[in-house]
C-alpha cells in the first residue's frame, strides 16, 4: 500500500546482516534495481542473493544503508570506502542508489545522497564518487544539483567483464 510521505519523513539505518528482514529487503531492492531499464539485467537467483548478502556482510570496506519511511524500508545505498593516493585520504564511492518505484519522486534519493555526503564529511573523506549512465537524465539532474560533475579533465569509467 502506498503511503503519503513528507520529504522530511525519512530516517536511515545501516543494514544489519544478522537481521533476516534487512537481508531480505537488501536482496529485494537490488533485484528491483537490476530489473529496471537502468539496471538492464535479470534478477539474481536465490543462490546469488545469498552470495550478495554474504559478500557484503564480509566486505572489509562496504556498507549498505537503508532509507526508512512510514516504518518501511523504501530505498538503499550501497557504498565502498576507497583510498585516494593523490590526496592521501579515504573517499566514499556510491555504487548503488535505489528507491522503490512507488516511493520515487518524493526526495528519498536526494536524502540518501545527502546522508552519504554527511557521512563522508564526518569521516573527513576527501571526496564522494559515483558513476551514472549517460542515458539516466533523472539521476544526472539529482547528482548535479548536489554538486557532482564530470571530472576535469573528463574521465571514463571502463569495464572488462570477466567470466
Amino acid at each position: 500500500m502506498e503511503k503519503q510521505l513528507l520529504k522530511t519523513d525519512v530516517s536511515f539505518i545501516f543494514c544489519d546482516y544478522s537481521n533476516e528482514y534487512h537481508c531480505k529487503k537488501f536482496a529485494e531492492l537490488i533485484n528491483q534495481y537490476i530489473a529496471d531499464p537502468m539496471g538492464g539485467g535479470k534478477p539474481l537467483t536465490l543462490l546469488e542473493q545469498l552470495r550478495l548478502v554474504d559478500g557484503m556482510a564480509n566486505h572489509p570496506s562496504g556498507f549498505v544503508m537503508f532509507a526508512v519511511a512510514a516504518d518501511e524500508i523504501v530505498g538503499l545505498v550501497t557504498c565502498f570506502i576507497n583510498f585516494s593516493t593523490f590526496k592521501a585520504k579515504a573517499y566514499l564511492n556510491i555504487h548503488d542508489i535505489i528507491v522503490r518505484k512507488e516511493f520515487r519522486g518524493r526526495g528519498i534519493g536526494r536524502k540518501l545522497m545527502e546522508k552519504c555526503i554527511d557521512i563522508a564529511r564526518e569521516r573527513k573523506y576527501c571526496k564522494v564518487t559515483l558513476e551514472v549512465r549517460d542515458d539516466n537524465a533523472n539521476a544526472q539532474k539529482l547528482y548535479n544539483s548536489l554538486g557532482f560533475q564530470d571530472t576535469e579533465p573528463v574521465m571514463h569509467f571502463w569495464t572488462k567483464v570477466l567470466n
